[in-house]
């Protein structure tokens, strides 16, 4: 029986194929690493910014690199990985565009999930509140949030479409990481976030 890890995070591993190789960046506390290794059979790699998640991943037996997405995912090869994963990160990023670029680069896929930033409750909230609003996903303050790079589903479609990136699968979840099944109007109302599967054409 696999070791329960957050739901979300399960999304993403039912995305990546057994045997394969994937390389997590901003890996957290290694959750997502450890099960791809255990369950999975992956190649699983990780790079984590902080000092004190690379030791607890260390700790635990994973290979963990410490490094930034912005700046470290140059120093990789071509095609090194068959999943580059970014979770819950993306929107932390300085330039996301350019994160994602060195994604595709270095995997022949990058799965990528983020928090709605179209959510209802948030357009509630700045519409009858008149303030940045703290929601289940985004749960910061404005003046102490990592999230510099909010979007929308819809924005993170049309970027893709400006790049040129194919979206081989989606995910919109519910406040619970719980899939849910919606046209595309309602998913950018209704998904509290969201998980793709890319890859370039």
């Amino acid at each position: 029986m696999a070791a329960p890890i957050r739901v979300d995070l399960q999304h993403i591993a039912d995305m990546v194929e057994p045997g394969t190789r994937a390389l997590d960046v901003g890996c957290g506390d290694g959750a997502l690493l450890a099960y791809l290794m255990n369950f999975k059979r992956v190649d699983a790699r990780g790079m984590e910014l902080s000092q004190a998640g690379v030791n607890a991943c260390v700790a635990n037996g994973l290979s963990v690199i410490q490094g930034d997405a912005d700046a470290d995912l140059r120093d990789y090869p071509d095609a090194a990985f068959d999943y580059v994963i970014l979770s819950q990160t993306l929107q932390a990023t300085r330039e996301p565009r350019k994160v994602l670029e060195q994604m595709l680069r270095v995997g022949k896929h990058a799965i990528v999930s983020f928090p709605n930033f179209a959510h209802w409750q948030v357009r509630l909230r700045l519409v009858f509140g008149g303030r940045m609003p703290e929601t289940t996903s985004l749960p910061y303050k404005w003046y102490d949030t990592p999230n510099i790079h909010l979007c929308s589903i819809d924005d993170f479609r049309a970027l893709c479409r400006t790049m040129g990136v194919r979206i081989e699968r989606s995910i919109v979840l519910n406040n619970a990481s719980r899939r849910i099944n919606l046209p595309p109007l309602l998913a950018n109302l209704i998904g509290e976030q969201a998980v793709f599967m890319l890859r370039r054409d």
